[in-house]
């Protein structure tokens, strides 16, 4: 494996990891407080549960693109580079709607920072090398 192939598998896996731990403070440490408030508000009974619903999903959604650039990044395939610069693209789509409808705060600049890694890191891969 050459230099640039390792740094761009390192990028990745950062990106990865990023990704993941926003997903699991999104689930575990806000989900809770969301779901609180959500309870607490006039919202009628199937937007509250859709609501809830739709902030687990992006957790899960984030936790699956994490594991789909592993798989990509750490598997010899000449489709990993188009794979994980496909996953870099949706998390940046992501990040720029999260910065246009709730501005800048923690998880947007976790998803990013994850966006970002994972983007740069799929230019990286050598399209003919392993």
């Amino acid at each position: 494996m050459n230099a640039r192939n390792k740094a761009a598998r390192i990028l990745v896996a950062l990106g990865a990891l990023v990704l993941i731990a926003g997903a699991l403070l999104h689930c575990i440490a806000a989900y809770p407080k969301v779901s609180t408030a959500v309870q607490a508000s006039d919202l009628g009974a199937p937007l509250q549960g859709a609501l809830r619903t739709v902030f687990l999903l992006v957790g899960w959604d984030w936790i699956v693109i994490a594991i789909i650039m592993l798989i990509s990044a750490f598997t010899v395939t000449k489709l990993r580079k188009i794979i994980v610069l496909l996953c870099g693209l949706a998390l940046l789509a992501t990040a720029a709607l999260m910065l246009v409808f709730l501005g800048w705060f923690a998880g947007t600049d976790i998803i990013l920072a994850s966006a970002l890694m994972s983007f740069c890191g799929g230019l990286l891969f050598d399209s003919t090398a392993a």
